[in-house]
């Protein structure tokens, strides 16, 4: 039987315009693929999720609308089911030491609770992947990787375990994760877990019980709004999603699909990775640079984001607005003064700024912000400039 991927279609009516969900790897259902299932797959269905394929995983696009669920975070709450997502574990008398030679960033800063951003380079200095550490316990890391790269990264950390006395292990299928986002999100998961949430800061993490279940819950997120994560290895963390959904009912929380995700996370300006970071772009490039902590030590890719730094960025990726009506997405070409000068990384209408945004890697004299340039979407070339980034940033709309 022939494999077919289509690109999902996905009409708003706020949007006036059928678009895709502009995330990599988000195709309609191949005919003869067998998807994986999260562990909460049955509830959306049962919440009338539009239902796709992600990466091999079956997972929602959207529930009530990508709109809605959109600006349900940005002013209340959204539930979103991350069980797709990868979690490898390092332990060991070596686990620092080899943390920090796999990622830029300095885990020794890190103690225990304290979650950190940062990324798996490769000698180039460009990424396997982005990542989030957890600094569990002394010699002990959990480290949450995109859904569409956990056996790629969890290969290349086996590759490079020589010489450190650590052990690997990828625990992706055991996990479950979810995440309650938004300026309500405290309230609501609040009252179902023991752990203290008001004297947990940005970036922490605790184990305690949500919903009665055994969970390690950080104040961490993929949607640039104040929220928490929430990770189990229990066999029903359905009774902490309807747990959330129960509690929320009255402050207003959606279920949020992929959608969402997607236009919430590109607001503020997180990365995608295979969108707006891969193999082929460097952590400077990727205006990362406060990841990469050259005084740490060694780690892969140091010397060649040291060479980098060191001769002068040549492109950078930069947040722009277009000007004219119309949605970038990705790939679609990028003109100055009408000559080619890159592509579209991420493109989307802003839900809650209500203007086309995008991101795409630009020659490093194209970087600054009102520098004028031009989309070409759908063989009509719109005029667009160069904005800051974040497009969104919390406290600040």
């Amino acid at each position: 039987m022939a494999i077919y991927y289509s690109k999902i279609m996905v009409w708003d009516k706020n949007l006036r315009d059928f678009a895709g969900c502009g995330i990599h790897g988000c195709h309609h259902f191949r005919k003869d693929a067998i998807m994986k299932l999260t562990r909460l797959n049955s509830f959306h269905k049962k919440l009338g999720g539009r239902m796709v394929e992600f990466f091999g995983w079956e997972m929602p696009v959207e529930f009530k609308g990508i709109i809605d669920e959109h600006m349900a975070v940005r002013t209340r709450a959204g539930l979103f089911d991350v069980g797709h997502m990868g979690e490898i574990h390092i332990e060991g008398p070596d686990a620092l030491p080899f943390v920090q030679y796999l990622t830029p960033n300095d885990a020794s800063r890190l103690k225990a609770g304290m979650v950190q951003y940062t990324a798996l380079t490769t000698p180039e200095g460009t990424f396997v992947d982005d990542m989030l550490v957890y600094f569990l316990a002394e010699n002990t890391y959990l480290l949450v990787v995109n859904a569409s790269n956990t056996d790629k990264d969890f290969a290349w950390i086996v590759d490079h375990r020589e010489n450190f006395d650590v052990r690997i292990e990828n625990r992706s299928d055991a996990y479950s994760q979810i995440a309650v986002q938004g300026p309500k999100a405290q309230a609501i998961l609040s009252p179902l877990t023991d752990v203290d949430l008001d004297g947990m800061k940005t970036f922490r993490s605790a184990f305690g019980k949500a919903a009665g279940i055994d969970a390690l819950i950080s104040r961490t997120g993929y949607t640039g709004e104040d929220g928490f994560e929430i990770y189990t290895t229990d066999p029903d963390p359905g009774k902490i999603w309807e747990a959330l959904l129960e509690q929320g009912r009255e402050a207003g929380v959606l279920p949020v699909g992929l959608g969402a995700r997607d236009t919430l996370r590109l607001e503020a300006k997180l990365m995608l990775y295979g969108n707006d970071i891969s193999d082929k772009t460097t952590v400077l490039e990727a205006d990362l640079k406060w990841i990469v902590k050259f005084q740490k030590g060694d780690f892969l890719g140091k010397a060649a984001l040291e060479k980098q730094q060191a001769e002068g960025l040549k492109r950078k990726i930069a947040g722009f607005e277009i000007i004219d009506k119309g949605i970038a997405r990705p790939h679609y070409p990028i003109l100055a003064d009408g000559r080619p000068v890159g592509e579209v990384c991420s493109g989307t209408f802003s839900p809650f700024l209500k203007k086309a945004i995008g991101l795409a890697y630009l020659p490093i004299d194209l970087t600054a912000p009102g520098t004028e340039i031009a989309v070409v979407v759908r063989d009509r070339t719109l005029a667009a400039r160069v904005v800051p980034t974040p497009f969104y940033k919390r406290g600040e709309a």
